[in-house]
């Protein structure tokens, strides 16, 4: 994807050049920072840095952050905040950890986030474990690998005597991952000290630079659960069996049509319920997932869904026996992620491109369900960017990084850059 830590000599004379009076030229902006010295100055405090950032990674991936549970990891980063140099350092009523670095005034307010939360449950064992070039434990790469670059970005641009017009707020946040439902964000958007002051927004998640998430996919979640009166296999054999109904609901579930364009889609993740084999259960359950790139889609396949159920209980009801009471269902909705989008003409997205042209990477544009699905619903320009390492195996408990310096701080070079760019830097 990269080659790229050097930039061109040919770029200094870029670096005196004016910027076009009639438009914006992201990419001559983009590479008069990069030929800058004092960008090569924070390159320089990235690269001495490197052996911190690894250090850090490892820190962090060893204290447990399950979801809700992410309290002591939390406290240690907002410790690793302060010790940055950042100001109003504090967490949130929802568990957010975040701090302040303070611009020049005449610009924006950025936040800039990395997820504390991992997807295994307490408990798990998070030593983390190398060899070579590799470092694997359960989490390390998603999304711990991206909260001490966060850290290296404040030192390099402090190294390199930086000041911007925006002031930028650094976080690590919590409950983005499935049973969090963005809950962090939703409080730093919706209710927290930063509500409604927020203007731009970037989250990092592991990977290279050039992958520019810009798109957020939308998805609603469900538990069903469908009850019955339960009874011996043999002896209350002709009673309603809501194995029988959930059985009918998911068969038709499966039978929906979704379009393949603008992508949306649908499974069946859990099902559960019963006590014995000889047993008519009383109650069983399924939990389900539906996504698209498309609110309407999204809203349409979930009326769809939810049609069916009524009739799944009823066909099982006439079907079988109620003497002893009839086929009941009850849903909860358990995940709910809006769909959004930032138009891959804002200066947030030309931004990213540019900075990550530039530093040799290919770029590709996507859609994936990230902490910026809440700002982009929100109508805030947000995007999700690579933060460096590469990772394998997320959410497995083999899961591992690969450390390749050179790539990976050409990476963080171009996440930087699209930083610095995006806050007005002086």
């Amino acid at each position: 994807m990269a080659r790229a830590w050097g930039v061109a000599a040919g770029l200094a004379a870029l670096a005196l050049a004016p910027l076009p009076a009639e438009a914006q030229d992201y990419d001559i902006e983009a590479s008069r920072l990069l030929a800058s010295p004092r960008f090569e100055a924070a390159r320089q405090s990235l690269a001495a840095d490197y052996d911190t950032i690894v250090a850090d990674l490892i820190t962090l991936t060893e204290i447990e952050a399950p979801p809700f549970k992410e309290a002591r990891r939390a406290a240690a980063y907002a410790q690793m905040l302060k010790a940055a140099g950042l100001e109003n350092v504090q967490t949130d009523a929802q568990g957010n950890v975040m701090g302040l670095r303070k611009g020049s005034g005449g610009g924006p307010l950025i936040a800039v986030a990395a997820h504390l939360d991992t997807v295994f449950p307490e408990g798990t064992d998070v030593t983390v474990k190398r060899e070579g070039n590799r470092l694997a434990a359960p989490g390390i790469g998603d999304d711990t690998s991206s909260l001490p670059v966060l850290l290296a970005f404040i030192r390099a641009m402090d190294k390199a005597g930086y000041t911007t017009r925006a002031d930028i707020l650094f976080l690590g946040d919590v409950g983005e991952e499935g049973p969090g439902n963005l809950r962090g964000m939703r409080h730093l958007f919706n209710e927290g000290p930063y509500a409604g002051k927020i203007d731009a927004f970037i989250s990092f998640e592991p990977g290279k630079a050039g992958r520019i998430t810009h798109g957020g996919i939308g998805s609603r979640r469900y538990t069903v659960t469908f009850k019955g009166p339960g009874g011996h296999s043999y002896g209350a054999f002709g009673l309603v069996n809501p194995a029988y109904a959930m059985s009918d609901a998911i068969t038709q579930f499966a039978r929906m049509q979704v379009p393949a364009s603008p992508k949306t889609t649908y499974s069946v993740g859990i099902v559960e319920g019963g006590t014995s084999v000889n047993s008519i259960p009383f109650a069983t359950t399924m939990t389900v997932d539906m996504r698209s790139e498309s609110a309407e889609e999204l809203a349409k396949e979930e009326a769809a869904f939810l049609a069916i159920l009524p009739g799944a209980a009823a066909r099982e009801n006439a079907a079988r026996s109620t003497k002893q009471g009839e086929i009941t269902y009850e849903t909860t909705l358990i995940g709910d992620r809006p769909v959004g989008l930032t138009a891959r003409s804002a200066p947030i997205v030309e931004y990213a491109r540019a900075s990550s042209e530039a530093m040799g990477f290919q770029v590709h544009y996507g859609s994936s369900s990230t902490d910026s699905n809440l700002p982009m619903s929100l109508g805030i320009p947000a995007v999700t960017l690579g933060s460096g390492f590469t990772t394998h195996r997320a959410h497995s408990l083999d899961e591992y990084l690969e450390l390749d310096r050179e790539n990976d701080l050409a990476s963080m070079s171009a996440g930087l850059a699209t930083l610095l760019l995006l806050a007005k830097a002086d």
